[in-house]
């Protein structure tokens, strides 16, 4: 490999790393797990596709009051969230032929529901921002993109383990190991941190807290860490098109 080919392959690692976004908090302090934003964001895209009338452009998540937050109860990834209460900030284009409260409502009950009910984070707010008004309905979205992209062989007891565990799709690598265990002082295994893309239909915060149930059951069993980075949608599923265009260009709260 050429000093230039590196260096691609070092900077594509890197925009990969930042599409991520920050590592959000699954469930509350005693859970140690962690999901990606990008994935996420991901699936309420997947959600919002089902709100008809809307096409939902940003999004971003972020903690409710960065004061309420805590420590979590295990030592946190690179670049992680402390455990604490989380906003949806979104905007969406709307379609005609219907009031733009009850349509936000609409959207904004899908959001809440994908985030807690089906990912298990803790958002407790969902702020949506009106930024376009369309002649028509909403173009069909486009297709999801492949999955896999970081898959990780299963290498050792704890990642074999880890694979094992029902709802793990596949371990990934995006942090750099899907596996990162720090040694204790008589030898043994005082953290491992776990990263892993969790299967279609299963709950991320339910897989992360089987995984860490697996690895932390017995006495003297170390410190477990657990960073789901992405999340399986089913093949059938679709993610929206972002930069939808429309008519008028105002902008509102709703």
């Amino acid at each position: 490999m050429t000093s230039g080919q590196r260096s691609g392959a070092r900077t594509a690692a890197v925009r990969h790393r930042l599409a991520l976004g920050r590592l959000l908090a699954l469930g509350d302090a005693a859970d140690g797990a962690w999901l990606a934003e990008g994935a996420a964001t991901a699936e309420l895209r997947r959600a919002a596709a089902g709100v008809a009338g809307t096409a939902l452009d940003a999004v971003r998540i972020a903690l409710a009051d960065p004061e309420a937050a805590g420590p979590p109860a295990v030592v946190p990834p690179p670049g992680a969230q402390p455990p604490g209460p989380l906003r949806i900030d979104a905007e969406f284009a709307a379609g005609p032929g219907e009031p733009l409260p009850a349509l936000a409502e609409r959207l904004r009950g899908a959001l809440f529901r994908c985030a807690v009910d089906g990912l298990g984070l803790r958002v407790t707010d969902v702020d949506l921002r009106v930024t376009a008004l369309l002649d028509s309905a909403p173009r069909p979205p486009a297709p999801a993109g492949p999955a896999g992209r970081d898959a990780a062989e299963p290498e050792g007891a704890t990642g074999r383990s880890v694979a094992a565990v029902p709802g793990v799709a596949y371990l990934t690598r995006t942090l750099g190991r899907a596996v990162y265990e720090t040694a204790a002082p008589d030898g043994g295994v005082a953290r491992v941190r776990v990263e892993l893309a969790t299967a279609a239909g299963h709950r991320p915060l339910d897989v992360a807290r089987a995984v860490r149930a697996r690895l932390a059951g017995s006495p003297g069993a170390p410190s477990v860490t657990v960073v789901v980075s992405a999340v399986e949608a089913p093949a059938e599923h679709t993610t929206p098109r972002a930069g939808s265009t429309g008519r008028t260009g105002s902008t509102g709260r709703s």
